[in-house]
């Protein structure tokens, strides 16, 4: 029993550090609009900034995937907390664009290292027969962390001084903290290897995981694609369309989103993954017809609809997917295969996102949502009916 208490303590102070870096990914959410309005710049640019940070999760994840399988957990964990330190200091220096490019791309170097390492490191220590909790507290870091980062930085927007530079001092100094916890965590890598040994490698999967990783991959698309427009352009849509200025609401609309994904998340260990996979997408497709109302007439009810509803389906499809390929991988390439599976949910989380972007120009920003919801609704479609033909058959660990 100590034993047990003692793994489950480190499993949740490893979830506590995994949060602080997710925290500082969606930090700048509801900023965006405070950034536009001092630097001068369109939708547009807004996506691109955004996007910048997904792209440096997929190089990550593709060049170093499985840096932590190889150098160990905590080396990995920790440059990742170094990443995250300079994402916060290039927004605290920021008087021009070039900066938020820089920021973004520091914190998608961040993602890139927590999202596989930082899920296998939970995983690793907690106590034995205790690996669907772990990928719980897992899932639900990664998820809360992208949500407490909006909520932060809105409410310190609004009812604080200096609102571009305090939420970014405030998460500098919980990256300090957590470099200490995670000094006082024990490694779970049994030989570690150097830095050299580290190889960039390809979307490649083991045999053993393809059967699953495929309806896995077109779930977590479709996921973090719903995020991926809350995350990116609905602060400017709530501000110009629905005239919500108040910062902190906004970052809680869009917090609402990644914590309604936790509440999804916690309904899998009892429905299981096959049957959490399929209802995942029936209930994003929800989501996303909300968020199309939302779009034509224009209601805050319909938005934060949108982010509950779609919050949980996402939660639902993403835990289930996460823990169907976690337990396919072998132990030795779980961080690896992991990673493989974020680089299909990063991609949903940048392209779709971009295109937005380049539609709110020609067509205006709820035309633009509306094409995207509309692309969205086809492919959950497409994903339910393959789910249902052929189903994933493997319950939560």
């Amino acid at each position: 029993m100590v034993g047990d208490r003692q793994g489950w303590l480190r499993c949740l102070l490893a979830g506590a550090v995994f949060v602080v870096g997710m925290t500082g990914t969606t930090l700048p959410t509801p900023l965006y609009p405070l950034y536009q309005e001092k630097f001068g710049f369109s939708e547009l640019t807004v996506t691109v900034v955004y996007a910048v940070y997904a792209f440096g999760v997929i190089g990550v994840l593709l060049l170093a995937g499985n840096a932590s399988d190889t150098v160990g957990r905590r080396p990995t964990l920790l440059w990742g907390l170094g990443f995250a330190g300079a994402s916060a200091v290039c927004f605290l220096s920021a008087d021009g664009l070039a900066w938020l490019y820089a920021g973004r791309l520091l914190s998608g170097l961040s993602a890139g290292l927590f999202t596989g390492a930082a899920t296998a490191y939970v995983m690793d220590l907690a106590p034995p027969g205790g690996q669907s909790r772990a990928t719980l507290v897992a899932t639900a870091a990664n998820m809360g962390g992208l949500g407490c980062g909006p909520l932060l930085a809105g409410l310190l927007a609004e009812y604080a001084p200096e609102p571009l530079l305090l939420p970014f001092a405030v998460h500098l100094a919980m990256v300090a903290v957590s470099v200490v916890v995670l000094l006082r965590l024990p490694e779970t890598v049994r030989d570690p290897r150097p830095l050299s040994a580290v190889r960039p490698q390809r979307p490649a999967l083991p045999a053993q995981v393809r059967p699953v990783f495929v309806p896995a991959a077109i779930a977590s698309f479709a996921g973090f694609a719903l995020f991926g427009v809350f995350t990116s352009v609905s602060p400017a849509f709530l501000a110009r369309f629905l005239h919500v200025d108040n910062h902190a609401v906004s970052g809680l609309v869009v917090a609402l989103a990644f914590f309604s994904s936790t509440v999804g998340q916690l309904a899998v260990g009892r429905l299981g993954v096959p049957r959490s996979l399929p209802l995942g997408c029936v209930v994003l497709f929800a989501g996303l017809a909300f968020l199309a109302g939302a779009l034509s007439a224009e209601l805050l009810v319909l938005v934060v609809l949108a982010a509950v509803v779609g919050g949980v389906g996402q939660g639902l499809s993403f835990r289930a997917a996460l823990s169907a390929v976690a337990a396919a991988a072998p132990v030795e390439q779980r961080a690896a295969v992991i990673s493989t599976l974020f680089v299909v949910a990063y991609t949903g989380i940048s392209i779709p996102v971009i295109g937005v972007g380049l539609l709110a120009g020609p067509l205006g920003l709820e035309q633009a949502g509306l094409v995207f919801t509309g692309c969205m609704l086809l492919l959950v479609t497409s994903a339910a009916v393959y789910l249902q033909r052929r189903p994933v058959r493997m319950e939560v660990a």
